[in-house]
């Protein structure tokens, strides 16, 4: 049997400590000792440390009652510790510095258009933003997670293909390295807003679940026994380009009949009977336009969508669907009515006692947060 050193224990027990307080916000030493399974005096040992270093502070709670000491609250410091989250999409790209505990300290958003999708004008621009952001808040980051709508390698952040922004074997990890001078992760866009969910979002406590994205296209991340699921190599979560429809539309990924091109954006402009070229916020107004007696307008698009989540729910089994981006803004109704369905026609979904399926209620910040998080993962194990 190996036993671990006493300073290996308690860098372990550093970062168990940092990632609670990261993820679950300000908690007393008692709790703290008790979701860690550690005594008192190595939780006050630990908290002493990361007061002394300036991660976090102490502070009697404002509405502290009854009689006694009140416990004192473990703040983590969101200054102390800052990242640098990216999300490049197809028609814009933002990005934010993200503190210790989630914190979004200040952000910038720019629109992509014609040659402003090149690989080397995103990248010049992201670098330059984030560097006038940096000095406006005069914080530096100390490292970064990118968000694109891809195949990416985890490995070195290479996005292999990006059909949305028109990418191939863009170098994106190592190029966004160089120019910013910290460890940067690169990854899909809806692999991050899966993690985000997880950490921050719908997903909370929720060991399986899947995220679902409508943007351009459809994406899916996974949640596997409480941990981002990977892959190989980092390529998994194509749901979009699974086959649902044989001899159906043909799909840039060189398929025909994707579920992609049932459900994606253009599926729901042409359900919307609205341009396929036309702004996002018409679609957004559209759907929120809606009334109960025109649900017939979307009874195909809504069938093609409880289609394939049937089919994600039989292979995957997760307890948790959770809705993003353009699927956020489908009415309650409508979604309640796919769930309905999902959980009827699914026969691993009835074997678990009925699979929820919710919207994302983390907004436009989903892909930045996650973004954020799988930056975080590196630097809370090396404080």
């Amino acid at each position: 049997m190996t036993v671990a050193r006493p300073d290996e224990a308690r860098r372990s027990n550093r970062s168990s400590l940092l990632r609670a307080l990261h993820t679950g916000g300000p908690a007393t030493r008692a709790a703290l000792a008790t979701e860690l399974g550690l005594n008192r005096s190595t939780i006050k040992m630990l908290v002493d440390g990361l007061a002394e270093a300036g991660l976090v502070e102490e502070r009697v709670p404002r509405l502290a009652r009854g009689a006694g000491r009140p416990s004192l609250l473990v703040l983590p410091q969101p200054q102390a510790v800052v990242v640098l989250a990216v999300d490049v999409r197809a028609e814009h790209a933002g990005i934010a510095m993200v503190g210790f505990g989630g914190q979004i300290l200040g952000r910038n958003s720019w629109n992509l258009h014609g040659r402003q999708r090149e690989p080397e004008e995103v990248i010049t621009h992201v670098a330059e933003s984030a560097a006038l952001l940096a000095e406006d808040l005069g914080l530096s980051p100390v490292a970064a997670g990118v968000s694109v709508p891809g195949v990416v390698r985890r490995a070195d952040g290479l996005v292999r293909s990006s059909e949305n922004l028109r990418w191939a074997e863009v170098a994106l990890g190592q190029r966004m390295t160089a120019v910013l001078d910290v460890p940067v992760v690169v990854g899909n866009d809806a692999e991050f807003g899966a993690l985000a969910e997880h950490l921050r979002g719908a997903g909370r406590g929720a060991g399986d679940a899947v995220f679902v994205s409508a943007d351009v296209g459809v994406g899916g991340g996974l949640i596997a026994q409480g941990a981002l699921l990977r892959g190989s190599a980092g390529y998994l979560g194509e749901i979009g380009h699974m086959t649902v429809r044989p001899g159906g539309r043909p799909c840039h990924c060189g398929n025909e009949g994707c579920w992609e091109t049932e459900v994606g954006e253009a599926a729901l402009c042409r359900a919307l009977g609205l341009s396929e070229y036309g702004p996002r916020g018409a679609i957004v107004a559209e759907l929120r336009a809606l009334q109960d007696d025109s649900e017939s307008r979307l009874d195909d698009y809504l069938d093609w969508l409880i289609l394939g989540l049937v089919n994600v729910v039989n292979i995957l089994g997760p307890e948790l669907v959770v809705l993003g981006d353009l699927f956020t803004a489908l009415p309650d109704a409508l979604v309640t009515r796919v769930g309905d369905q999902v959980r009827r026609r699914s026969m691993v979904s009835r074997a678990l006692g009925g699979v929820r399926i919710e919207k994302s209620r983390l907004g436009a910040d989903l892909q930045l947060l996650g973004a954020a998080e799988a930056a975080f993962e590196g630097v809370l194990t090396a404080l």
